[in-house]
């Protein structure tokens, strides 16, 4: 019996390579981007019994958390990490943070191989809890690539199903 095929490249039989990817945060792609935490969810099972069965355990789904999402850029002039990480704590104060702007829509493209968006995600209304602004120097580590860091919370993802296999030639 023949493996599956993909539903538009019948001659495609493996998966998306996660090296081909882009973060698009404010409708711009991050320069850079070196790795992406994982997109994941979790419901709670709740556990109950009913009075006229106590001998059977039923599971219900209970409530959805959202794991953190880790974005690695390498170390730049390209301030889109410290700009977002500053709209939620600032040095110069409360007065200097902002309360309107500082969750963001992002964007979370694969790309196939010909660098075509094959599949997308929207993150929703996520936040910089954590902000790496340099990484550990070393000077004996002469091929090492200074990484800068953020951890986002959020409320949420979804696929974008309006993006389709794109047609390889």
């Amino acid at each position: 019996m023949a493996a599956p095929t993909f539903p538009v490249n019948a001659h495609r039989y493996d998966p998306y390579r996660t090296f081909m990817f882009q973060v698009l945060i404010d409708g711009q792609p991050v320069a850079g981007l070196r790795k992406m935490g994982v997109l994941k969810r979790t419901t709670e099972p709740v556990k109950w019994r009913t009075g006229g069965d106590p001998t059977h355990e039923r599971i219900l789904p209970g409530g959805t958390s959202y794991e953190p999402v880790t974005l690695e850029h390498g170390l730049t002039h390209d301030l889109v990490f410290e700009r977002w990480a500053n709209l939620v704590n600032n040095v110069q104060g409360n007065a200097a943070m902002s309360l309107v702007n500082f969750r963001k829509n992002i964007v979370i493209n694969v790309l196939n191989l010909q660098g075509v968006v094959a599949i997308s995600y929207k993150l929703f209304r996520a936040w910089v809890s954590e902000f790496q602004a340099l990484p550990e120097f070393d000077a004996g580590a002469m091929n090492v690539v200074g990484i800068q860091t953020i951890t986002l919370q959020h409320e949420g993802f979804e696929r974008d199903t309006a993006v389709t296999e794109p047609t390889e030639t």
